[in-house]
This record gives structure tokens, sequence and C-alpha cells, in this order.
């Protein structure tokens, strides 16, 4: 059985929040949800140029292979959001920076492809980092990448 978790970066500081329930901060804040070590769903407001959702990991249409599913993520349109959201709401970001803050968020978010590789599953995970393995490990980097803290369970879990 993998981890799942679902934390909400308000203000300065996480606390666990039921994935089930909105968020009812006004904002800026960010929410992850890790479900079974397979993929996070990051989860933002102020949403600026993006949908306010993004993926890591797989996307849930890919997970759970949704073939009627045709809603598809656009990955770079939320590395533009969570840089735009990085920028006005860390202390220590540099505006100056932003292009290269979206082109070191994009290889995180998980898109959807056109058709799903059965044959993906039986890879041999032996080579791959584990960020590719363990998507706790990808959240952490990811993260680390938007200069926020990790939660503490997380951290405790990488520890």
């Amino acid at each position: 059985m993998g981890f799942f978790g679902t934390y909400l970066y308000a203000g300065d500081q996480w606390t666990e929040h039921d994935p089930d329930q909105p968020v009812n901060e006004p904002g800026p804040w960010l929410r992850i949800n890790i479900h079974d070590s397979d993929f996070t769903i990051v989860t933002y407001s102020p949403e600026y140029q993006g949908t306010g959702v993004a993926y890591l990991g797989y996307t849930p249409r890919m997970y759970f292979e949704s073939e009627d599913d045709d809603s598809r993520t656009n990955p770079a349109q939320e590395a533009a959001a969570l840089t735009t959201w990085w920028t006005n709401h860390t202390p220590t970001a540099d505006p100056t920076t932003a292009d290269s803050k979206r082109a070191e968020l994009l290889p995180y978010l998980a898109e959807d492809k056109d058709t799903f590789d059965e044959d993906e599953d039986e890879e041999d995970d032996e080579d791959l980092p584990d960020a590719e393995i363990y998507v706790e490990v990808k959240t952490a980097d990811f993260l680390t990448s938007l200069n926020l803290p990790l939660p503490p369970a997380l951290e405790q879990l990488l520890a």
C-alpha cells in the first residue's frame, strides 16, 4: 500500500486537510493531495492564467485509464500559472527568473497522453530515479523548487 496524505499550505505553514473538503482560505494557498504514492494533485489559488489544478506523477485520467474522459491537462499552462503564483507569493522569489522557474517546474507536471500503454506498468523500475517511482519524492522536489517547506508528515516519511 502506498502513501496517502493531503496538506494545505496557507500563510506560512502546512496543515493536514480533508481532500473531500473545499479550501476555505482567502489565498494564496497551495494544497497537495498524494494518492497511493502514484500521483499528486496540486491545487492552488489564485489560479492566475491556469486552471488551479496540476498533477505530479500521473494524471487521474492516465492512472485510472479513463478512456472516456475527454479532459486533458496542459502542463505548460499550469507551469506558467504556478510560476506566477511563486513570483507573487514567495518572499524570496526573483521575478526576473520567471522563465527559468517555469522551465524548472514543467518537468514535474504530468500530462495526459493520447493512448494508454499497457506495457508501461511492466517497465523495470530498477534503473529509474526515486522521483519517477515514488511521487512523494517528486512532490518534495517540486515543493522545494517553489521555495516551500515540506509538510511535516512528508518530511518525516522521506527522512
